[in-house]
């Protein structure tokens, strides 16, 4: 009986194989469409600037949704505030780096 309570837990914390290909393709394929266009030079600053912004914010959302599971709000609590702890520290670092860059003027 203990057993059989394992099993069904287990299944419940862990997605199936086809869960896992479909998100890797995914990510994949989001990973792919930035590097191309930047290499071919395919549109303008802006347009590329667009272009990675789309296919970072959809790729966080693949790997939330197939990798770690963050789906109905069925997890624990604690899946929620890791994510939101994150996400702070993604945004403090981004926009840490984005200020650097900006203010790293050197007047000649």
């Amino acid at each position: 009986m203990a057993q059989h309570h394992s099993d069904s837990h287990e299944h419940e914390s862990h997605g199936s194989v086809k869960s896992y290909v479909v998100g890797f393709i995914l990510s994949i394929v989001l990973t792919i469409i930035p590097l191309v266009i930047v290499m071919n030079d395919m549109v303008d600053r802006l347009g590329t600037l667009i272009v990675i912004f789309v296919t970072a914010v959809l790729q966080f959302i693949v790997q939330l949704y197939f990798f770690m599971h963050i789906r109905d709000g069925q997890g624990p609590r604690w899946n929620v505030m890791t994510l939101v702890l994150g996400v702070t520290i993604l945004l403090t670092i981004v926009g840490g780096s984005i200020w650097i860059m900006g203010n790293n003027t050197v007047a000649h």
